[in-house]
């Protein structure tokens, strides 16, 4: 039988809902347990959070000072250790997972499956290639560890909130790396919700036209109760900071509703959207490409659409 280890995203004390989302997938394997690593300096609040996810077997803590940032060099040597014993390991296919998984899979001498969008059998994946315009089944190697990433936007949450996994603690005192250490995040704070795992996203393009016109799409965002986000050409332009960027190279979302405003729909886009429930356009440009998949598409000035529809709001 299987047994999965989950490592835990977070971030400020609180659990990523990326975490959730990879609990999901663990579940689809159907495993003997499923149980949620928390590394961390102080675990306490984030294992609490972590053991009322629905489907969660233990929560295991590893605190220590090192672990007080995320820094993937000092979390993978603990990973590697405390996976002894189990079949899987999973990590959510975020900036902290694509970090940490490939240490921990070179670490335990074993390849890694990435962005694991369903589960064919408890080896057997199904995960995008050429930027999610092909799907290709892999199967890993049953006599090893399976280090995988979950891409996010393909799993929905696991229910919290039903469950009370016990908590307990473990001792992964291994030798740490002395080469990397933290000098300081920078990150920008906003009280929208997170682009990752928002319902409603607004994001605007290149139409949109200056990082000053950008303000509509905030104002039009905030009518909604909807995170921003922004195309890569958008981010390149310098309207917005990066870490607003949707697609191939930026994030990868599934939010109910999904608004495209002023944007042309590059493939490089539209790998970042493909899973979204509702897509909307609003582009000024009858020709382009964002339209073909669309369910919904309004041809039109944005500065002239946007007012319109906020005031129906």
């Amino acid at each position: 039988m299987s047994k999965i280890l989950v490592i835990a995203e977070h971030l400020g004390g609180k659990l990523n809902p990326s975490t959730a989302r990879a609990v999901s997938a663990a579940a689809a394997v159907k495993p003997e347990a499923i149980d949620v690593l928390v590394l961390a300096d102080n675990a306490d609040a984030v294992a609490a959070e972590a053991a009322k996810i629905e489907g969660v077997t233990r929560v295991l803590t590893a605190t220590r000072a090192e672990n007080a940032h995320a820094l993937a060099a000092v979390l993978a040597p603990q990973v590697a250790k405390a996976a002894a014993g189990y079949s899987h390991v999973f990590a959510p296919s975020t900036t902290f997972g694509k970090d940490l998984a490939p240490r921990v899979a070179a670490l335990l001498g074993v390849a890694q499956v990435s962005d694991v969008m369903a589960v064919e059998g408890s080896h057997t994946f199904k995960r995008p290639i050429y930027a999610g315009n092909a799907i290709v089944t892999v199967e890993a190697d049953p006599a090893q560890t399976v280090v995988a990433t979950i891409r996010t936007a393909s799993w929905a949450a696991a229910a919290s909130g039903t469950n009370s996994a016990p908590v307990e603690a473990v001792n992964l005192d291994v030798a740490l790396p002395s080469h990397t250490r933290f000098v300081e995040l920078k990150q920008g704070k906003s009280d929208r919700p997170d682009l990752q795992s928002a319902s409603k996203v607004v994001s605007g393009g290149r139409g949109v036209g200056s990082k000053e016109n950008f303000e509509i799409i905030y104002k039009f965002a905030d009518k909604l109760g909807a995170a921003v986000g922004a195309s890569r050409a958008a981010v390149d332009a310098g309207y917005v900071p990066n870490e607003m960027q949707v697609g191939q190279t930026g994030k990868i979302i599934a939010p109910e509703l999904y608004m495209a405003i002023g944007i042309s729909g590059a493939i490089q886009h539209l790998t970042g959207i493909k899973d979204a429930g509702t897509i909307v356009a609003i582009n000024k440009d009858a020709e382009a490409p964002i339209f073909e998949v669309a369910d919904i598409g309004l041809i039109g000035d944005l500065f002239k659409v946007i007012p319109e529809l906020s005031e129906l709001l």
